[in-house]
């Protein structure tokens, strides 16, 4: 079982930047692919971006590529998200979640395929 809390979430203007973080707690956060999510008001969850457990591989969705930075410190089992030059359509609530195929070398892109997931943390940008 992994538990996770997001922080860092906040109200920022256009082209300003924020990082979110993802602290989990279990044992096997390590071996785990996470992943971004966010979820905007009358929208599905959206993938945002993965990292698998190593670090080695990340993946993002085209909208963000470029402007956000995902990384792990597994000696931390924390998570984080760097977001950069923000954009009004990046207003979301922004979930992190856990994929329990311990060692994965493929990122996952549907919330499905996410065991574990946090509460969420509100990210709001201002034009």
């Amino acid at each position: 079982q992994v538990q996770l809390v997001e922080s860092g979430g906040g109200l920022v203007q256009a082209g300003e930047s924020l990082r979110l973080s993802c602290a989990a707690s279990g044992r096997f956060f390590s071996t785990y692919v996470m992943g971004w999510f966010r979820q905007a008001p009358g929208n599905e969850h959206e993938f945002v971006a993965g990292i698998t457990w190593n670090g080695d591989n990340t993946y993002y969705t085209d909208s963000v590529k470029g402007r956000f930075t995902i990384s792990r410190d597994n000696a931390k089992n924390t998570v984080y998200l760097q977001m950069n030059i923000l954009k009004p359509e990046d207003t979301a609530v922004y979930f992190c979640a856990a994929d329990r195929r311990s060692w994965a070398r493929t990122i996952r892109t549907t919330r499905y395929e996410y065991q574990y997931w946090g509460q969420g943390t509100q990210v709001t940008v201002s034009s």
